[in-house]
């Protein structure tokens, strides 16, 4: 196929692009400065420009766009760009691909954010009601900016991703110093569910939905077996054999991180239901072997 593909130089898109090249696709980044090279084109998504010619011609877009959500302080000005990086992006991918001739795939980024910060022990798959908060809301006008490639009938994929694990970046990369020293622990009380994918799931799931005849709509992005935050620190030690006895009270997170603490400390029990019944298979299902994944 011919890719097209934006936030192609993050810790997802980088070895995401390596692993379609290797399947044989031809892809094309999108770069917002700079002289691009033979396999960039220049856009600007937050004026609407993006290479209509280049959108004709691609057989799927793919949009991983977004600042960082794990970035403090969350300042109402960060706020802003949290969300503009993201349904600007695709709000102008989504135009572009509406326009053509034969609306390309549209595989469109997004998060399990949209559930809220805290739903307890509850089971929530791609059918289950959004929840409240500033991510949330973030996440509903994201997905909503597909809708012009959705109603020109393209087959759309929203990638409700959760905590993507591996060492050299994400969560686990800041995790990683802490428990090397011993210093890790769980994050109060540790009851919370904490829903995770190895990157090499995360990149075989994109791979297998851009492959899909028919596969659309909302898809969780997180191993079928998700654990507490107590059994997340206790497994992450014993790979790495350290001891993990230390614990972060509530209310000390709440001093350094504010508002964002809330994302932190809040559980979410992600079902990939619909991944699932599209017949993909994880090969790290469970957490022990996400972060066995994640560590080599």
């Amino acid at each position: 196929m011919r890719v097209v593909i934006s936030g192609s130089s993050g810790f997802l898109g980088s070895p995401l692009i390596a692993h379609l090249r290797d399947q044989g696709h031809q892809v094309t980044r999108l770069v917002r400065s700079g002289s691009p090279s033979d396999d960039g084109s220049l856009w600007d998504p937050t004026s609407g420009r993006v290479d209509q010619i280049l959108i004709d011609r691609a057989d799927a877009v793919i949009n991983l766009s977004g600042a960082p959500v794990a970035h403090w302080p969350w300042t109402d000005s960060y706020r802003k760009k949290v969300r503009e990086s993201r349904v600007s992006t695709t709000r102008t991918l989504a135009k572009a691909i509406a326009a053509s001739p034969k609306p390309p795939i549209f595989l469109s980024g997004s998060a399990m954010g949209l559930y809220g910060s805290d739903r307890g022990s509850e089971e929530l798959t791609e059918t289950s009601p959004r929840g409240k908060g500033f991510l949330s809301d973030v996440v509903r006008d994201w997905e909503a900016a597909t809708t012009p490639a959705k109603d020109a009938g393209a087959r759309v994929c929203n990638l409700r991703t959760s905590l993507v694990l591996h060492k050299d970046g994400g969560t686990l990369k800041t995790m990683l110093p802490i428990f090397r020293l011993g210093l890790g622990g769980k994050l109060a009380s540790g009851d919370q569910y904490f829903s995770v994918i190895s990157r090499h799931d995360w990149i075989r799931a994109v791979a297998f939905l851009l492959d899909s005849d028919s596969a659309s709509g909302p898809f969780n992005l997180a191993n079928p077996n998700p654990t507490t935050n107590t059994e997340f620190t206790r497994q992450l030690g014993k790979a790495i054999e350290r001891p993990t006895f230390m614990v972060v009270p509530g209310f000390a997170m709440q001093i350094a991180l504010g508002s964002l603490a809330n994302e932190v400390t809040g559980s979410l029990r992600v079902l990939p239901e619909h991944l699932e019944a599209e017949g993909f298979g994880f090969a790290e299902p469970d957490l022990a072997s996400t972060i066995a994944a994640a560590l080599r």
